[in-house]
C-alpha cells in the first residue's frame, strides 16, 4: 500500500497495487476507485484499460464518478424522494430535480478504510450513518476486488440496522483500446437482454419493460458501438446515445453473462459477469470536461464507456421492480465479475 496524494483537511488516500502477472489493478481509497486496470493486448503489450487521473486532486475536480463505487442508490431516484413504510425520505437534488448516484457526498467521495490486502486481494470498508444524504438506517458496506486468472472479480456486502434502500455498483469507464485511446464508438458490444427500461426526458424510467426487439437498443447480436449511437430515436436523442438500464436474461441472484465488449484495435475482449438483474450501458455522452487523464490523456465524449451492474433505475417508485428494500437481519450480496481475453 502507497500513498497516493492528499485531500485539501490532510486526509492521507493511499493506492492499493494488485498483480498476478496477467491481470495487474490499481485501487485507491478514494472513492474505494479503481484507477487501472491492465491487461495484455493481443501482441502482448501491456493496455490500461480503465480511465483514471494522476492525482487526488483531479478526482476531486472530476464529477464524471470514474472508477468509484457509487451508493447509497446507484443510478437516478426521481423527484429527490423515496417512501418506504408510510415515511417520505426527501432526498438531494443533483441531476435536474432527480437524485443520481447517492447525493451530493456519495460513496464516491468518501474514504474508505482498508480492511486486508494482499498482492492478489484488497478489501476496503465505510459506514455510512443513519440520515446520510437522507436515508435512514446505518448501513455497513465492505467491497473486495479480487484477480482472478483472466480478470478481476468485484463482491459488496452491505448490512443495516434500519429499514433502508440500498444499490450498489462500480463506475468504471473502459477503453479497451487503452485508457487515453479516443472514442470507443469503434468497438463491439453485445448485451444479454431482451428488454430494456425506457425513460423519460430526465432519464427516469417509465415502468414499462419493453422489448429491444425492432431498436436501437437491440444489442443481442455483436453490433459496433456506434452504429446506431446517434439513429432518430427518441431514446437515444434524450440520453445523447446509450444510457439505458437492460433487463438482463437469466435469474437474479445467478452469476451470468451479461455482456462482452471487444476492441477492433487492440483486441481485448471484456466479458461482464453479475448476479444483478440490470446493467447499465453508458457510453460516455457526457465525459468532456473533466480533467486530463492519467498521462494527460483527454477524455472527451464518448472516449469511455460504463457497464454498472446494478438494481434498476429508480426501483423505490415501481413496484414490479426488482426490490431495493434492505432490513435489519438481511444482507445485501451484489457479484461482478471482468474476464478479458484477446481476439
Amino acid at each position: 500500500m502507497n500513498r497516493f496524494g492528499f485531500l485539501s483537511d490532510g486526509t492521507e488516500i493511499h493506492s492499493i497495487c494488485l498483480d498476478n502477472g496477467t491481470v495487474r489493478c490499481e485501487v485507491l481509497t478514494y472513492g474505494a476507485l479503481v484507477r487501472s486496470i491492465t491487461v495484455a493486448d493481443r501482441n502482448g503489450v501491456p493496455t490500461d484499460v480503465a480511465l483514471g487521473f494522476d492525482s487526488v486532486e483531479d478526482y476531486v475536480a472530476q464529477d464524471k464518478f470514474i472508477g468509484a463505487v457509487v451508493g447509497r442508490y446507484a443510478n437516478r431516484i426521481g423527484g429527490c424522494s423515496f417512501d418506504l413504510n408510510g415515511v417520505n425520505y426527501p432526498l438531494f437534488d443533483n441531476d435536474g430535480g432527480n437524485h443520481l448516484h447517492g447525493g451530493k457526498l456519495g460513496y464516491d467521495r468518501r474514504v474508505w478504510n482498508v480492511v486486508e490486502h494482499d498482492a492478489q486481494h484488497a478489501t476496503l470498508s465505510c459506514t455510512s450513518p443513519d440520515g446520510e444524504e437522507g436515508y435512514p438506517g446505518t448501513l455497513e458496506i465492505t467491497v473486495t476486488y479480487r484477480l482472478l486468472s483472466d480478470g478481476l472479480q468485484l463482491s459488496y456486502r452491505a448490512t443495516t440496522d434500519r429499514d433502508t434502500i440500498c444499490n450498489l455498483t462500480n463506475h468504471c469507464y473502459f477503453n479497451l483500446s487503452g485508457h487515453g485511446a479516443g472514442s470507443i464508438e469503434d468497438h463491439s458490444i453485445v448485451i444479454n437482454a431482451d428488454r430494456y427500461t425506457p425513460t423519460d426526458s430526465g432519464s427516469i424510467p417509465t415502468g414499462e419493460l419493453a422489448e429491444v426487439a425492432g431498436t436501437p437498443l437491440d444489442l443481442r447480436e455483436e453490433t459496433r458501438i456506434g452504429a446506431h449511437i446517434d439513429d432518430d430515436f427518441e431514446q437515444l436523442r434524450m440520453a445523447g446515445g446509450y444510457d439505458h438500464n437492460f433487463v438482463l436474461n437469466g435469474e437474479p441472484g445467478t452469476l451470468r453473462l451479461a455482456a462482452t465488449a471487444v476492441s477492433p484495435v487492440s483486441g481485448i475482449a471484456m466479458s461482464v459477469y453479475t448476479d444483478q438483474p440490470g446493467v447499465q450501458f453508458y457510453t460516455g455522452n457526457y465525459l468532456a470536461g473533466c480533467p486530463a487523464g492519467k498521462g494527460g490523456a483527454a477524455y472527451e465524449k464518448r472516449c469511455g464507456f460504463c457497464l454498472e451492474t446494478q438494481l434498476f433505475p429508480d426501483t423505490p417508485h415501481h413496484d414490479h421492480f426488482p426490490t431495493c428494500v434492505l432490513r435489519p437481519g438481511e444482507e445485501y450480496v451484489h457479484e461482478m465479475q471482468l474476464r478479458f481475453s484477446v481476439r
